[in-house]
């Protein structure tokens, strides 16, 4: 029976068992799509990763990623994480990995400290900014247990938008955000009266402080009831807020996984290019363990 090795790691954080946790599967050649789906519910962590080698070989690798029911086409750190594992390895070239990837190519920039140990990525995602459709404000409440006076409309309506990974924005007034909780009742109602999500429905809820945001993500419907990072959301937010203004680019942080005892940092960025909006999302990630799965 064959041993497949991976490594978990902590992204967006400096330090063990903050952050968002990854398991890498770092060589998943010869694994099923049932074997690594199986994994990653196993593993019970949002995303896990499985590397494989690339299309072009002019790319460092061709990555799929798993959350606990389904396939995603693209993820923040999933691929922070993985990248930092695989550039620990050797595997990137002048600081910079190239991951394929079913949203397209996505491009990482890694860097080392003195010593040369891997510390942190940044990833560009590789969709512009695209807006879905909106929600009404107080079935988008419903989801966290909120009123809809809670939230907030004044720069948008809750609001579908994704880099390659489609998310929900919802603005929230700042002492509300602690008392969020997800209601699986209501995200199944507001699922069910709009078929077009196709039972995918994660929101990310958010609150400014300062120039700053705080921010926590819920998708209970895919077996992530709340995510302590979420990269891609993240940089949506960004190219968000960017389209919004009349800015040529913005960068800001947020905060998320405070309430879940897993505090994150992510640093986020975005452009405007060519008439498309770009973004970036970056931050720290921790070795924590090692091991193999026997399959």
């Amino acid at each position: 029976m064959p041993n497949y090795p991976y490594e978990t790691v902590d992204v967006f954080t400096d330090r063990r068992f903050g952050g968002n946790q990854l398991a890498v599967f770092t060589d998943a050649r010869g694994m099923s799509d049932a074997e690594m789906q199986a994994l990653a519910a196993e593993m019970n962590y949002s995303e896990t990763t499985f590397v494989l080698p690339p299309a072009d070989p002019a790319n460092t690798a061709r990555v799929r990623i798993f959350h606990r029911t389904a396939e995603m086409p693209f993820a923040g750190h999933p691929n922070v994480g993985t990248a930092c594992v695989l550039a620990a390895h050797g595997r990137d070239r002048g600081g910079i990995l190239l991951f394929e990837e079913i949203a397209g190519l996505v491009e990482v920039r890694v860097s080392r400290d003195a010593g040369g140990r891997v510390t942190s990525a940044t990833i560009a995602a590789p969709q512009a900014l695209s807006l879905g459709i909106q929600l009404p404000v107080d079935a988008i409440a419903a989801c966290a247990g909120l009123a809809p006076q809670d939230v907030l409309t004044t720069s948008h309506p809750p609001q579908q938008a994704s880099l390659g990974v489609k998310f929900f924005f919802a603005e929230v007034r700042p002492e509300t955000l602690a008392r969020a909780t997800p209601d699986i009742a209501a995200y199944r109602r507001l699922s069910a009266a709009n078929p077009v999500l196709e039972g995918r429905l994660s929101v990310f809820f958010y609150a400014w402080d300062g120039v700053n945001v705080r921010a926590r993500m819920f998708s209970p419907l895919s077996g992530t009831w709340e995510d302590p990072a979420t990269g891609s959301a993240s940089a949506t937010l960004a190219a968000l807020t960017l389209s919004l203004s009349d800015k040529d680019n913005i960068a800001f942080d947020i905060t998320q996984g405070v309430e879940m005892g897993r505090p994150s940092l992510l640093h986020v960025a975005a452009r405007r290019v060519g008439g498309e909006i770009r973004a970036t999302v970056g931050g720290g990630c921790v070795p924590v363990l090692r091991g193999e799965a026997t399959l």
